[in-house]
């Protein structure tokens, strides 16, 4: 005889299984809710670290013999003053299209970095500003810069990080897209060696002055808190869906013969 019991039991499989699998959804959004909170913390941080720095006085970098144990994410965003060389020729553009400018110019252009040779060795990646695409042919080589030691202040920012989506630099028209302090040193050719992790954002020159400096992004997106309440909003309601759904089967569940 055939057993009338298995598609009940087989029914009463489905029903657990799928209440066990919006349990399981249910706590996944908790996590994830609780992991937006936490990266909500660690961006408001962030954002107070970084405007507490900027009010500091500029501070010298550290010396060329402890740039091995530099540490670039303790320096950025603080200001920063060095003294050295310009080494116009070896200058490299670095594509990027450029938003919410403080300055005259935005859109498509590229950030004009040149290394400054310290009088103490070593060198440093200084980002002289932005130029608009149009201009960009005036400051591949450098473009106008002071002749002779200078003196410079200005904001340390960490090197760029690089990844498997990061495309590999012009070499032809030596262009690069990241700023990246090693691979900077590589495009623009022999440099003083070491290179320092950080490159120096400067000031801005003046209204209209190209490169236009004083382009430091100070703003970070911090949606984490809307993101969390969504989270837990699905979270909440798992519960009543389940309820409404478990009624519904025992409503529309076939009388016994």
């Amino acid at each position: 005889m055939a057993d009338d019991s298995l598609p009940s039991r087989r029914a009463g499989w489905s029903f657990w299984a799928f209440v066990g699998l919006m349990l399981v959804l249910m706590v996944l959004f908790v996590v994830l809710g609780i992991w937006q909170v936490e990266r909500l913390g660690e961006k408001e941080h962030l954002i107070a670290n970084v405007a507490s720095r900027m009010n500091l006085a500029p501070e010298p970098l550290p010396p060329v013999g402890e740039w091995s144990a530099f540490d670039a994410d303790a320096w950025n965003y603080r200001p920063v003053s060095v003294a050295g060389t310009f080494r116009a020729a070896e200058t490299v553009l670095v594509f990027t299209s450029l938003a919410d400018q403080r300055g005259k110019f935005s859109g498509p252009g590229y950030w004009v970095m040149t290394p400054l040779e310290l009088a103490a060795g070593g060198t440093v990646f200084i980002n002289r500003g932005f130029v608009p695409e149009a201009s960009s042919e005036a400051f591949a080589a450098g473009g106008t810069v002071e002749p002779g030691l200078v003196s410079l202040e200005g904001i340390a920012r960490a090197t760029e990080e690089i990844n498997s989506f990061t495309p590999a630099p012009d070499t032809s028209k030596r262009v690069e897209w990241v700023r990246n302090t090693e691979r900077l040193a590589s495009m623009a050719g022999p440099v003083a060696q070491p290179v320092a992790p950080i490159y120096i954002d400067l000031p801005d020159m003046g209204e209209g002055v190209l490169p236009q400096g004083g382009e430091t992004v100070v703003s970070f997106p911090n949606n984490h808190l809307g993101y969390a309440i969504t989270w837990f909003g699905f979270a909440t309601l798992v519960p009543f869906l389940l309820f409404f759904w478990a009624r519904r089967q025992r409503v529309t569940k076939p009388p016994k013969p």
